[in-house]
């Protein structure tokens, strides 16, 4: 049996061991991470997945965001199943626990960039992000939005920038991880 939990410590390198099978190193290149990095996600919006045997077998986390005209939202990513559990289902359980999670903790909109038709069945749609940019390369009919509160995203317009609690890790301490997440950094430089 899968159960959803908050994410923990001892998650971390199973966490990035499972977005780099299913990303590989080319995650650290997408626009969205550069909303990520250095930053910590939102308060109580890092959910993993976890089987039987406690393996961490999906992941999502969302982050403190807000709009060129000063609009708070969350920013959904990555969202990760391990490929063997992928088309089970699980992708859909954390969403809704995610989605549930951030309207109860009182935020009121959540942007992602991701397959429009798998994302509208939570109720994303690229017309609540039309007005809005990423802060750099992205296609724009994957830049999807979703209100939590109607009207959360109206009139919302500008380049998203990262607002959430700095992370106090520097990334050359995260070992490995943080030195491909450099070396990626500078290839795309």
């Amino acid at each position: 049996m899968i159960q959803i939990r908050d994410e923990i410590a001892s998650d971390v390198a199973a966490r990035e061991r499972l977005l780099d099978a299913c990303f590989g190193p080319g995650r650290f290149l997408k626009s969205s991470q550069r909303l990520r990095e250095g930053r910590l996600p939102a308060e109580g919006l890092a959910l993993a997945a976890t089987d039987d045997e406690s393996r961490l077998v999906g992941t999502v986390r969302l982050w403190d965001v807000e709009t060129g005209c000063g609009r708070p939202a969350l920013l959904l990513g990555p969202l990760a199943v391990d490929p063997a559990l992928q088309g089970a289902g699980l992708g859909g359980r954390l969403m809704r626990a995610a989605l549930a999670r951030a309207a109860g903790l009182g935020h009121a909109a959540v942007l992602l960039v991701g397959d429009a038709p798998y994302y509208a069945r939570f109720g994303f749609a690229p017309e609540k992000a039309a007005a809005l940019f990423m802060p750099g390369p992205f296609e724009r009919e994957r830049f999807l939005g979703l209100e939590l509160t109607p009207g959360a995203l109206a009139g919302a317009a500008g380049t998203l920038r990262p607002t959430g609690a700095p992370d106090i890790v520097p990334l050359v301490a995260q070992g490995a991880v943080g030195a491909d997440a450099a070396a990626a950094r500078r290839q795309a430089a």
